[in-house]
């Protein structure tokens, strides 16, 4: 009703526009601005004009308007199983150059649709599903800690290499003893889990941890020779070729993690059957985002 009075510049020609008579307009834009406290229009003999303060509250219904009307939209589509928006959790052990790769392709698949993407780390990816804040999860790892539909798809072996600096004390001890390893600081991830019991990537009994975001820094910890680190073999291999890290193994090594693709079944609809036709099967999900 303002909209068009404002639009229309008078009480009559926004009445014949609703089907109304203008008394009723008169009224209504009366006790609106009663309400507000504020005149929202100054009448003239023939027209009204919006005051400053009109001009302000009609910019913000003509928004409240668009979004109101995109409520409508987006409540339809939810009703007819279209999803707006999906939440999917990558655990920080995949390949983070995939990740535009999928933003791009997914934002020219879906004009009106969000996808959020949030890092997690170890059973940080499984309490994200638990709790409602992830759709899907690409990269978690070990087994699944919590009760729930998951639906799940293997994406093979995470391989772990032992690291360090070329010159680091370690380097050249070999076979490295673990009285000798525990002496110098692991590099690690924190467990971005908020209920589930947290693990740590791997760390001996009396060794100290230096805690990093992510991968790529940890490898840049080592590199630097802060500390030693069980790293993702795919974030090394390119610094083992390179001569600038070098790999060592323990008698009670880190075995290779099992990997998976998982989502929460209740959220099944078109953007994640869409999502799950993308990432393929075991062989793609394990080429592209882990090799």
């Amino acid at each position: 009703m303002l909209d068009n009075v404002a639009r229309l510049g008078s009480f009559s020609a926004a009445a014949h526009a609703m089907h109304k008579v203008p008394s009723a307009i008169s009224y209504s834009v009366r006790q609106v601005e009663q309400q507000l406290g504020v005149l929202l229009f100054e009448r003239k003999p023939r027209q009204v004009v919006l005051t400053p303060a009109g001009e302000h509250f009609i910019s913000q219904c003509r928004l409240w308007l668009r979004e109101m009307e995109q409520v409508k939209l987006h409540t339809q589509r939810v009703a007819n199983g279209w999803q707006h928006q999906i939440n999917l959790a990558l655990d920080t052990v995949v390949k983070a150059e995939r990740v535009t790769e999928l933003i791009r392709d997914f934002y020219n698949r879906f004009n009106d649709a969000e996808l959020v993407i949030n890092n997690e780390v170890f059973n940080g990816v499984w309490d994200a599903l638990a709790d409602g804040r992830a759709d899907i999860a690409i990269g978690a790892t070990a087994a699944i800690p919590v009760g729930g539909d998951f639906g799940y798809r293997d994406m093979g072996l995470l391989r772990w290499a032992l690291v360090m600096a070329p010159d680091h004390p370690c380097a050249d001890i070999v076979p490295l003893p673990v009285e000798e390893l525990e002496r110098f600081p692991m590099v690690s991830l924190e467990d971005t889990s908020r209920t589930l019991p947290r693990r740590s990537n791997w760390k001996l009994d009396n060794q100290r941890r230096i805690l990093v975001p992510d991968w790529n820094n940890a490898v840049a910890c080592v590199t630097a020779g802060i500390g030693v680190a069980y790293v993702p073999r795919h974030f090394v291999e390119p610094s083992l070729l390179e001569g600038t890290l070098v790999e060592r193994e323990l008698p009670t090594g880190q075995r290779p993690s099992p990997c998976c693709l998982t989502w929460r079944k209740e959220s099944e609809g078109p953007l994640m059957q869409w999502l799950l036709d993308y990432l393929g099967d075991e062989q793609k999900l394990q080429r592209e985002w882990l090799l």
